[in-house]
């Protein structure tokens, strides 16, 4: 319990998502990283230049200062870590049980943040935008690969969620092993 409880630190320094962007002008595509606290890219400029590109569809701007979750979701997880280090102490077996499934829910609701994010980003266009496609929406797709005019977008989860997700797995084997308290 411990051990998975100090894994969520871990999620600080990998990215939690990736976007790529592959277009004939960006044959090698354009990799987007949604960190806990910030986004960034794998290359200098990515950010920016996924907001040229925008721009013409009349898509909004990727700001991370205006995204509230990228300021408040580094304490959520640090909470959690901490809870997970007093409930290791607390040697409770149901509440490795509880534990697990509140990472389990808080997971879920990010996910649905985050696919309510992307639906927004991509279907609130701005009516005067150099480029207009009539009907079309550019939201990227939550998990896997979706064609977007002349652009193929990939959505995955990256290395963070799997160290969350190692947390998860941890919880639950703490309370599978754990000996059942009189």
């Amino acid at each position: 319990m411990l051990v998975g409880s100090l894994l969520l630190l871990v999620i600080f320094a990998f990215p939690i998502w990736k976007i790529i962007l592959i277009a004939p002008q960006y044959p090698s595509g354009v990799t987007m990283l949604i960190y806990l606290n910030k986004i960034g890219g794998t290359e200098p400029g990515t950010l920016q230049n996924v907001n040229i590109l925008n721009h013409y569809v009349g898509m909004k701007p990727i700001e991370p200062d205006s995204i509230p979750e990228l300021t408040y979701f580094p304490f959520i997880v640090i909470g959690l870590s901490v809870l997970g280090v007093i409930l290791a102490l607390v040697n409770k077996r149901n509440l490795f049980l509880a534990f697990g499934i509140l990472l389990i829910v808080l997971a879920g609701l990010g996910v649905y943040d985050f696919y309510l994010w992307e639906y927004d980003y991509g279907h609130n266009l701005d009516p005067h935008a150099p480029i207009k496609f009539p009907g079309a929406s550019f939201q990227p797709p939550l998990i896997g690969k979706k064609d977007i005019i002349n652009f193929t977008a990939i959505s995955l989860p990256a290395t963070g969620i799997y160290f969350y997700g190692a947390a998860i797995v941890a919880s639950f084997v703490s309370w599978w092993f754990s000996k059942k308290k009189a």
